[in-house]
């Protein structure tokens, strides 16, 4: 699939488009990285997702596909020269895509860290960090949530990673304290340069998410 067209719609601090990032350099797919300001959404953004206008939106010979996890599960079949992501025996990858969506729980959690003040903060925090340790005991003692190797899951959650900085400042706590076993497995994905070189610095996010609070008046 060399003559393919490939482009990609995203945003850098994204943990949605980090995955896909990931995917596509899992895959060794070329491809051409636009990027979004979603204060003021590019017209090809909203033509190829005029539902949700939302990125990530993979563009491929001119068809979008949407939202991150649709887009990793078509990125792994098309491109499938390459390792394959999603598990091949049914329940295996069922029990994948339950645990990719239960990172929604992450994502709500962690936000209410660092967009709110005060109030509640340490049932806040609790939140959060039981979701974290949910998603430790599935990782048990493998290697990467995809068994020896690197998978769906892993992908779906390593552009969390790039945010834990951010979530820790807010939350006052520590997640490799908390979470040795995910920090440990983050580290290892870390030494893969489809991951290092896909997922935002966790400092520049930092900064980011400072931005944003002082945007909407949250000091």
């Amino acid at each position: 699939m060399a003559n393919d067209e490939v482009i990609l719609l995203d945003f850098w601090p994204s943990m949605y488009g980090m995955r896909v990032r990931v995917a596509l350099a899992e895959k060794g797919v070329k491809y051409e990285h636009k990027e979004e300001n979603l204060g003021e959404k590019s017209s090809l953004l909203l033509e190829m997702n005029p539902i949700y206008k939302k990125i990530p939106v993979l563009i491929h010979n001119g068809k979008s596909v949407c939202e991150s996890l649709n887009v990793v599960q078509y990125i792994d079949e098309v491109w499938k020269d390459k390792a394959q992501l999603l598990p091949s025996d049914p329940y295996e990858k069922y029990d994948a895509i339950f645990w990719a969506d239960y990172m929604e729980k992450v994502f709500d959690s962690g936000r209410k860290l660092w967009m709110n003040k005060g109030g509640e903060q340490q049932t806040k925090k609790k939140n959060y960090i039981d979701s974290l340790r949910m998603l430790e005991g599935i990782l048990g003692e493998n290697p990467y949530f995809g068994g020896e190797n690197i998978g769906f899951l892993d992908i779906a959650l390593i552009g969390f990673c790039s945010w834990f900085y951010t979530y820790e400042k807010f939350g006052d706590f520590n997640t490799e304290a908390e979470t040795p076993k995910l920090i440990a497995w983050m580290k290892r994905c870390m030494q893969r340069e489809s991951v290092s070189k896909s997922i935002a610095e966790p400092l520049k996010v930092y900064d980011f998410a400072l931005q944003i609070r002082k945007h909407y008046g949250i000091v």
